[in-house]
């Protein structure tokens, strides 16, 4: 249920960054997920498409990249890739830091650019 949050919190800031830059939709958004991260890629689009509906950001595309997690072995400072436990695969420790893999992020937003009225538009219209 986390999502839920989540994906409303996502949706506030690409709906904030997107009047911010005069923007009339919000077609893709760009989120970072770590392999750690909790949060599942199907319930944020399942929320995404619920929460979104009705606002500029309603249809726009979820680009899920997915983070590995790599520890550092405190013991012998060997840095590895998660396989199946965080023990480490070289001296055996259990003395680790994650590096990577716990991140969460909207990299990017894509909208379509409201198109200011030009001048010799409103002349036409004057003339028409």
């Amino acid at each position: 249920m986390h999502e839920l949050m989540i994906t409303e919190s996502i949706l506030e800031i690409a709906l904030r960054y997107a009047q911010d830059a005069g923007a009339e939709k919000i077609t893709d958004l760009y989120l970072v997920i770590g392999e750690l991260s909790t949060v599942v890629d199907e319930s944020v689009q399942f929320y995404w498409d619920f929460v979104s509906e009705g606002t500029a950001a309603e249809g726009a595309k979820l680009h899920f990249r997915r983070i590995p997690a790599e520890l550092l072995c405190q013991a012998c400072r060997h840095a590895y890739s998660l396989k199946e436990d965080l023990t480490c695969p070289k001296c055996h420790s259990n003395d680790v830091r994650i590096i990577t893999g716990r991140e969460f992020s909207l990299e990017a937003i894509e909208v379509d650019q409201a198109v200011p009225e030009t001048r010799a538009a409103k002349e036409n219209e004057v003339l028409s």
